[in-house]
């Protein structure tokens, strides 16, 4: 057990500077217009820091780093950009208990998280394209003896990025390491309740990567976001976050006729068949923890298992072990690593929490544990906690149908196989799924048979690089942690050769 000293304290790992400015050019850069707004830490509603406020002027600042670094960037050898991803990972590890400390103060998750999944997948991740890029090749088609065609992979240019605020700083890596590794600049205009750990990680990386290859921009989505998204001097537009904002990325991109990659959100069912409870073992008790997992990181995930599915004739029994673990969860001070549920990024994602848990009340739900605002005593008193919570009722209520981003499960029953995967697919998202059984070819007919992009067998919340990630349906449309991101960053010029001197005598 260990408790961390908040940033900024004395004996913390982690400095805090009054204020921070954008990161344009390897630089810091005061907004244009000289304004900052306070950011909050969740875990007790009290400042961290300033950051900028910044304008579409910044924008533009960060565009023409962007533009003046790109011809060099993606003029370099695909081991040259490789070596610097390394590098970039080895300062990341380096700088791990700093990194992780900041991110879990600034979003409100617990420290025990940062430490052992958030951090190193950042690591896994640049590790990953750095090795990926090196491997890829160019192809070569023979049309004739004469005629060979040459196809070479190349950047796009500059790229902006939007990324969400439940995993600043994996959700950055995602983005930053497939782009980086293809040859691309980005412009990244970090989520707005987290932009702080950002720019801790641009302290960290920002003399490895050279300047205008990494430019970070903070400030209000609405303007910021539009005018990243919008702007014709991208050749591409990266966004993780709700599905809402993800049409109107898309239809920026579509505007000025560039690719779009749009992770977005998710309702993903969590299915428990009967046969999980044919032994008392340590399957049993992996499959408890497996529903469990929907308070993972406080419920801000897209892959939330936040509807859980289980074979009616073991509800009960399985349902109590549930509880009884739910019941046991350590909720309070993101920084102790005993804590397992810290608080909610936000006032106002508590608030949404909040009022879902009454429309389901209004609906008919039985809540079965929590389902109020938390109460944490001491310095967390004023932080934005909610109790894990678990309401029972069926598939066709809003609780099931609409993303809550709490720790809030809506749990139902099944018969059989048939309706368990007609409730799984009864969803307009298709992110994620699970699927819980000791039956290998149930597990496979059912993985096939959900519509979703990824479905965790006998697992959840597993993130490896290598892995491809992406949804079905209105959860987005692109895939990211596997090296098809090479394609999504590049673009693909084809060289036509003639061998012969003969012409074509067409004229």
């Amino acid at each position: 057990m260990m408790q961390y000293i908040a940033p900024g304290r004395e004996g913390s790992p982690v400095e805090v500077k009054p204020r921070y400015e954008n990161f344009i050019g390897g630089r810091w850069v005061a907004p244009s217009e000289g304004h900052y707004r306070v950011d909050l830490t969740p875990a007790t509603a009290e400042p961290i820091t300033e950051v900028a406020q910044s304008t579409e002027a910044d924008v533009e600042l960060a565009l023409d780093a962007a533009h003046a670094a790109k011809d060099a960037w993606g003029e370099k050898s695909a081991s040259e950009r490789a070596e610097v991803l390394n590098a970039v990972a080895d300062a990341v590890e380096a700088n791990k208990e700093m990194l992780a400390v900041a991110e879990s103060w600034e979003n409100g998750k617990p420290v025990r998280e940062t430490l052992n999944a958030d951090i190193p997948l950042v690591v896994d991740h640049f590790r990953y394209f750095a090795g990926a890029v090196r491997a890829e090749e160019g192809r070569t088609t023979e049309i004739d003896k004469d005629l060979v065609a040459y196809h070479f992979r190349e950047p796009l240019g500059v790229v902006g990025q939007i990324i969400p605020f439940n995993f600043p700083l994996l959700m950055a890596a995602w983005k930053l390491a497939p782009a980086w590794a293809a040859g691309n600049c980005s412009v990244m205009k970090p989520a707005s309740p987290t932009p702080w750990s950002i720019l801790k990680l641009a302290e960290v990386i920002g003399d490895i990567v050279p300047p205008g290859v990494m430019n970070v921009i903070t400030g209000p989505g609405a303007e910021i976001g539009k005018a990243l998204a919008t702007s014709p001097r991208i050749a591409k537009i990266g966004f993780t976050g709700e599905t809402v904002t993800g049409r109107l990325i898309m239809q920026y991109a579509a505007q000025n006729l560039i690719p779009s990659t749009v992770e977005l959100g998710g309702k993903s069912p969590n299915i428990f068949f009967g046969d999980v409870m044919a032994h008392d073992d340590k399957f049993l008790d992996k499959a408890v923890e497996g529903l469990v997992l929907y308070a993972f990181n406080k419920g801000e995930v897209c892959t939330c298992p936040s509807r859980a599915l289980i074979q009616e004739d073991i509800y009960d029994a399985f349902m109590s072990r549930c509880l009884d673990r739910i019941a046991a969860i350590k909720q309070g001070n993101p920084l102790d690593t005993e804590t397992q549920v810290g608080a909610q990024v936000s006032q106002g994602q508590l608030d949404k929490i909040t009022s879902y848990v009454q429309i389901g009340r209004e609906e008919g739900a039985e809540v079965l544990i929590g389902g109020e605002r938390a109460k944490i005593d001491g310095d967390f008193a004023e932080g934005y906690y909610f109790q894990p919570t678990v309401l029972r009722g069926h598939n066709k209520m809003r609780v099931f149908q609409e993303e809550i981003f709490g720790p809030v499960l809506a749990v139902t029953t099944f018969k059989d196989e048939a309706e368990a995967l007609e409730i799984a697919n009864d969803t307009l998202y298709g992110l994620g799924a699970g699927v819980w059984t000791r039956d290998g070819s149930r597990a496979y007919r059912m993985g096939r048979g959900i519509k979703a992009g990824r479905v965790w067998t006998n697992c959840f919340h597993q993130y490896p690089a290598g892995a491809a990630f992406g949804g079905y349906k209105i959860s987005g449309i692109g895939r990211e942690n596997h090296r098809m991101m090479l394609d999504h960053y590049s673009q693909t010029k084809n060289l036509l050769v003639s061998y012969s001197d003969e012409p074509l005598g067409l004229f």
